[in-house]
């Protein structure tokens, strides 16, 4: 009995933690020591819930406790008497029976989006940035960002526990930002949950092709995102290229979590509800644009001609060529014209496209960035040359931290033949 309770009560957390984070963070203008209290409730309930039942309202119950803490510990300080009043109306407005009380729902979404734009404010370095989103937003412990990652859990302790600081240090108000800001601001959000889903689906490091729970959660923000951004065709973008994206999981890997490249996945195993989703919410987003289309609207408008194309002959891929190039007008990247190069070596031939590889080999950020000669490889073996294209994928293989992935380029470099 013990065990369900704690299984209910990790569930709860998981739900409840982002919103019981936003609201206290609401009231004592400060991360960490939301954080805390928040904990502080966790703990309440793991000591009561196993004896006393799991109460008919739990994220309501977590809010009063947590709240009934802040309390406590603005006693102690210096705004003593106007914090306990502005809590204590809000404890009051609250029904008092704490098992059966009714959520407070007033502002919350407000609260949720504020603790988005805090956890990833530019303020903090990408790494410090990702874990902490993950750990506020995503309810995960650090061990298991630590393992997400493949670093040390102390590294990741480390990172949360200096982004608070810094934070705190940085006197970083809890709002949502206006004007122009917003933007600006709104595009860390975005690279911050587009980073996660991109490791769950394609691991830089370790054992496994992907890590579906990384994607999971990422897929999990950005949807709570585009409910609180409803006007921000940025937001539902990045929704629809992580929804067409993942509907391909199930068909990437094969028996054994060997990749399985593009040209070769089944199909009739890619999630047609995924797609659906993600076509909808592409259709909103481009609804709502005024003036060009951004970043992740263009990479979701790819996805879903990828999606569409019932084979892979059937893929659009002179139209996929051109909305790279609205994407390097968008976001100038090598990255970028790597992508566009596949693309225009699947819609006019491999030679049209290799001049543009053999200029990203002079790019110093490309040098050892392993998909460069992986794709060139590619297309010199289509040409024939395949003394080089073996090189090509042995070089792409040494560059991988991805054992998997360098696995693959190994065996495609096996059947290049002999060098020699």
């Amino acid at each position: 009995m013990a065990t369900d309770t704690h299984r209910a009560i990790d569930a709860v957390w998981r739900i409840e933690s982002p919103r019981l984070i936003a609201g206290l963070t609401r009231l004592v203008r400060d991360v960490g020591t939301a954080e805390e209290l928040a904990q502080d409730a966790l703990v309440a309930a793991l000591e009561q819930w196993p004896t006393e039942g799991v109460p008919r309202n739990p994220g309501a119950w977590l809010m009063t406790t947590a709240k009934r803490r802040a309390i406590d510990q603005i006693r102690r300080n210096e705004t003593y008497k106007r914090k306990v009043e502005e809590v204590g109306r809000d404890l009051e407005e609250s029904t008092p029976d704490i098992g059966t009380m009714v959520a407070e729902d007033d502002g919350i979404g407000d609260d949720l989006l504020r603790l988005v734009f805090v956890s990833c404010h530019p303020v903090l370095s990408t790494e410090a940035r990702v874990a902490l989103t993950l750990r506020l937003l995503g309810g995960l412990t650090t061990d298991e960002i630590a393992r997400a990652y493949l670093v040390p859990e102390s590294t990741v302790a480390q990172r949360i526990v200096r982004a608070k600081k810094t934070l705190t240090k940085a006197k970083v108000p809890f709002e949502v930002p206006q004007g122009e800001e917003l933007q600006a601001r709104l595009s860390s959000v975005l690279e911050v949950v587009y980073l996660v889903f991109n490791e769950g689906y394609s691991a830089t490091a370790g054992d496994d092709w992907m890590r579906p729970a990384l994607c999971e959660d990422a897929m999990r923000l950005g949807r709570i995102l585009a409910r609180l951004a409803r006007r921000e065709p940025e937001v539902h973008g990045l929704v629809a290229l992580m929804e067409i994206q993942a509907s391909r999981a199930a068909a990437r890997t094969g028996p054994g979590g060997e990749p399985i490249l593009l040209a070769d996945q089944n199909r009739g195993r890619w999630d047609q509800l995924l797609i659906r989703r993600g076509l909808a919410a592409l259709e909103t987003a481009e609804g709502l644009i005024d003036g060009k289309p951004g970043p992740y609207v263009l990479q979701a408008a790819i996805a879903a001609c990828h999606a569409r194309a019932r084979r892979f002959e059937d893929t659009d891929w002179e139209r996929i060529a051109w909305l790279y190039e609205l994407l390097a007008e968008a976001t100038p990247s090598p990255v970028v014209e790597l992508n566009r190069a596949v693309a225009l070596s699947m819609a006019f031939g491999p030679e049209t496209a290799l001049t543009l590889l053999d200029q990203l080999m002079e790019v110093p950020s490309m040098k050892n960035y392993h998909l460069l000669p992986s794709v060139r490889g590619d297309f010199l073996r289509k040409l024939g040359r395949l003394p080089e294209a073996r090189a090509e994928f042995e070089r792409a293989a040494s560059l991988t931290r991805n054992e998997r992935e360098r696995t693959l380029l190994l065996d495609r470099a096996a059947e290049c033949g002999d060098t020699a």
